[in-house]
């Protein structure tokens, strides 16, 4: 496990402020699930040199997308945007995973991707778009979002 690299490509993906609040949050409900994140999974997985960023961001998205593992899923949107991933690119693979992966679980999907990236399109200041955190969901929201 490399902490020192995982720190430092968990900032680059997150930026520092959200990168530190994330990690906080981990390490208040369980130290050693931050510790493995950010030293294995941000240290060695993502450090990796085979595939770019960009790339990795969107195996990821798919994989959670199809999983149905919406908090990770979210977050991993996020840190695609800063890994220079377009709305666009993110919609256009989720298609491509609707028939393998359900298309309900492309729906969840996409909405995240609206929620994330819509709120960049909201502000009009090109530096606080850099690190927007996604709208509340609400239950009326959900109900409306549905069959």
């Amino acid at each position: 496990m490399n902490r020192k690299r995982g720190l430092k490509v968990i900032e680059e993906m997150l930026g520092e402020k959200d990168a530190l609040e994330v990690r906080r949050n981990w390490k208040k409900i369980c130290p050693d699930f931050e510790k493995y994140v950010v030293g294995f999974l941000s240290g060695e997985v993502w450090a990796r040199p085979g595939l770019d960023r960009k790339i990795k961001s969107l195996c990821t998205i798919s994989a959670l997308a199809a999983l149905g593992r919406l908090r990770a899923l979210e977050l991993n949107i996020r840190m695609a945007r800063n890994n220079g991933v377009t709305r666009e690119e993110i919609l256009e693979t989720l298609l491509q995973i609707a028939p393998y992966a359900g298309f309900p679980a492309t729906w969840e999907a996409i909405v995240l991707v609206d929620q994330v990236y819509g709120k960049q399109y909201e502000t009009t200041d090109e530096h606080s778009a850099a690190q927007p955190q996604p709208k509340k969901s609400t239950a009326k929201t959900r109900r409306t979002q549905s069959f």
